[in-house]
């Protein structure tokens, strides 16, 4: 009987949960190393779509996330200075049939604790406080070295899934530096019960929508999350001086309504009821040439960080988890350098094709008013269409490229 690969998963979010889950389901033999010393509620917000949310239903998952996530009804643009809406879309049920499945809003670490609690109760294992330091490949495996300790785990297979300061990353693709948006986020979750109904300018908190506030040179992006309890919202500012790159550290709230002065009642109200918010300086970088060597590979944001704009962080996670954990089914240790090269020849392209349609994202969302406004608004009614490709998406449809 051949010897089941040993896999270690670095980075316990949740691509790497993901993978880590779909890998052991493969009959891989996985340990996930997460570097904090608890799975602690940080973050904010995601939007799971189409593209995601139909392999975690593969997965088994789809229901127990659905038990804590929202199903908006409706995708509404407004203005930025009255709050009217001048471009709609409906969700909920429209959305499911034109893609396949569904678009959920959802509090990051409730996908995470899902992931963690669902892995772990399949006999996975996972080791917290465990901060990767080392990585040293030969031609027979890699060596990781872990804070604290003074002897090296060996595998026969790394995946970097550590994030945007990937140390994983680093032992493949060698240093580079962040690109720099000029730009910063706003992020904060507001209590429903905070929030007014506006229904004449089209905003009821007790109708989960995705709410977005294009305007000149900054916007904001708001849905409900956790059951609808909380209102998740990021708000996005040209921002030269405020260069951490970090989701966590904190900001003033009274900064992001003094950011947002003059602008509708609606993202008043929201902003106006924050009483913590996170100041994240938005950066991202270039794609990379190859994600991986014979041993080692990565997901998620340590292989292509991209900027919020096309919301799909961590559905990328989710697509890169399930093709690596396909390519490396039923795989012997002398063929694990060809599926890893099949993993990347199918992921790369699209991954580099989101990266570059995320920085893009930011001309449509602040647009100034005038031609380049009145460009954009006559295209949003198409943009189901224009986004086919991204929710539409099946990984797990497409051929697993070559090992060229």
């Amino acid at each position: 009987m051949a010897v089941p690969l040993r896999v270690v998963v670095v980075g316990g979010g949740i691509g790497g949960l993901t993978a880590a889950l779909a890998l052991r389901r493969q009959g891989v033999e996985v340990v996930v190393h997460e570097q904090a010393p608890a799975l602690a509620e940080v973050g904010a917000g995601i939007a799971v779509g189409a593209n995601a949310s139909r392999l975690l239903r593969r997965m088994g998952l789809l229901d127990e996330l659905a038990e804590v996530a929202v199903r908006p009804l409706r995708l509404q643009f407004h203005r930025w200075h009255s709050g009217e809406i001048f471009c709609a879309h409906e969700m909920g049920d429209s959305y499911d049939e034109l893609f396949g499945a569904p678009f959920l809003t959802v509090h990051r670490a409730d996908v995470q604790r899902l992931l963690a609690e669902v892995y772990v109760r399949e006999g996975g294992r996972l080791e917290l406080g465990r901060e990767c330091v080392g990585v040293a490949e030969d031609a027979g495996g890699v060596e990781l070295v872990f804070a604290g300790n003074t002897t090296p785990v060996r595998s026969d297979v790394v995946v970097g899934a550590d994030g945007v300061h990937s140390v994983v990353r680093a032992a493949v693709a060698g240093a580079d530096r962040p690109v720099f948006s000029g730009t910063s986020g706003y992020r904060g979750l507001v209590p429903v019960e905070r929030l007014p109904r506006l229904p004449e300018l089209g905003f009821e908190p007790d109708r989960p929508a995705l709410w977005l506030f294009p305007g000149p040179g900054r916007h904001l992006i708001s849905y409900p999350v956790s059951g609808g309890r909380l209102v998740n919202l990021l708000a996005v500012v040209p921002d030269e001086e405020w260069t951490r790159e970090s989701w966590v550290a904190l900001g003033e709230p009274a900064e992001a309504v003094e950011a947002f002065a003059g602008w509708n009642a609606v993202v008043a109200a929201l902003l106006g009821g924050l009483d913590v918010v996170s100041r994240w300086a938005l950066y991202d970088r270039e794609p990379v040439r190859r994600w991986s060597t014979d041993h080692i590979t990565l997901l998620g944001d340590a292989a292509h960080p991209m900027l919020p704009h096309q919301g799909q962080g961590a559905n990328q996670a989710v697509e890169d988890a399930v093709v690596l954990a396909d390519c490396l089914a039923d795989v012997g240790r002398d063929e694990v350098p060809a599926a890893l090269r099949r993993y990347e020849s199918v992921r790369r392209p699209r991954t580099r094709q989101l990266q570059l349609a995320s920085r893009r994202g930011r001309e449509c969302f602040q647009a100034l008013d005038g031609p380049a406004a009145e460009e954009r608004d006559g295209w949003l009614p198409q943009l189901p269409d224009r986004l086919a490709w991204i929710h539409g998406h099946d990984a797990q449809a497409e051929p697993r490229g070559h090992a060229g």
